[in-house]
């Protein structure tokens, strides 16, 4: 493994796929279409998309089949492809049925505060031995999100033994940074975010989607507009200041999309877009850190990705460590 910061530069977690299920047939073709070009990196890929948009900025928006059918689409999609499968869910009632069904649970940013939904979403994801994503809300800062965390240990520590601790991915849980509100209709990155989150003992996602939004910046108010001139930029320098991974929505015609167009990746460009990403992740392990004061936030970064280097549980590894609480 190469060096990072003095630890070792693990397998990066990408996360990709559509906002939502606009059809069956457009998301199995999409999943087949990001495994064949992603086919044979250094990543940990999760194919995603939602069953249902619950945030919407108008009550005309599209939101997706509904749970019992979304969950049915994707776990075709799963079949099909064999790829781990991503989505969020809105209720804690939904959480054990989410878990039941997919590889890689996700709180919505604008849920990221309410209890109920983070303990149950910890709980469905350690029974079922699920990870768990987090996203970070855009009304909350980076130091902020140690409250987050602690409520995930405050679980693990209530199910858990010692020794079905040392059983978990060590990268089980992460939050997802996603920008933050400057002013109206606005989102900035803030770069410093990433060590910041990871003191808390997490690793950290990088939304290159979601922070290139202009909430209620589309036509009329009534859609999400976007900047995705900036996306690659700000993708380029959150993997330069130590993102463990990557979050893309990406579409075969996102003029198309029925949510989140604007800022969606073309999806005949993900593999090259992966691959500067990785050769950047790269390249900036390797250099050494200069000023004394830099090993404080490094000594997180290099705790993280050497985590992250742990073997890549398949469906089948987790069903055999699953956990009867």
């Amino acid at each position: 493994m190469k060096k990072l910061r003095g630890g070792s530069l693990g397998e990066m977690t990408v996360i990709m796929g559509p906002c939502v299920i606009e059809d069956p047939g457009m998301v199995y073709e999409t999943a087949a279409e990001i495994k064949r070009q992603l086919s044979g990196l250094p990543i940990r890929l999760y194919f995603k998309a939602s069953f249902d948009k619950a945030n919407r900025s108008s009550i005309e928006g599209f939101r997706g089949p509904g749970l019992k059918q979304g969950l049915k689409i994707l776990d075709t999609v799963r079949s099909k492809t064999g790829l781990p499968i991503l989505t969020d869910f809105h209720t804690p009632d939904q959480a054990d049925a989410v878990a039941e069904c997919v590889d890689f649970l996700q709180v919505p940013a604008f849920l990221c505060r309410q209890t109920d939904m983070i303990e149950a979403a910890a709980k469905a994801s350690i029974r079922f031995g699920r990870r768990l994503n987090i996203k970070k809300g855009q009304f909350l800062a980076p130091w902020d999100a140690k409250n987050i965390v602690e409520k995930i240990r405050s679980v693990e520590s209530k199910l858990l033994s010692k020794a079905q601790l040392s059983k978990l991915d060590p990268e089980w849980f992460c939050i997802t940074e996603r920008g933050t509100s400057f002013g109206y209709n606005t989102l900035v990155v803030d770069m410093i975010a990433f060590q910041t989150i990871q003191r808390s003992g997490v690793s950290v996602i990088y939304d290159a989607t979601h922070s290139i939004q202009t909430p209620g910046g589309g036509v009329g108010g009534k859609s999400t507009g976007g900047k995705r001139e900036n996306l690659e930029v700000l993708a380029r320098a959150a993997m330069a200041a130590g993102a463990n991974g990557v979050f893309v929505e990406c579409h075969p015609e996102p003029a198309k999309a029925k949510s989140d167009g604007p800022n969606a990746f073309y999806l005949d460009k993900v593999g090259p877009f992966v691959r500067q990403l990785l050769e950047i992740r790269s390249l900036v392990s390797g250099l050494p850190l200069l000023l004394p004061e830099s090993h404080l936030g490094a000594e997180i970064g290099r705790s993280q990705n050497s985590k992250s280097s742990s073997r890549v549980k398949t469906r089948s590894d987790q069903k055999k460590e699953h956990l009867s609480l």
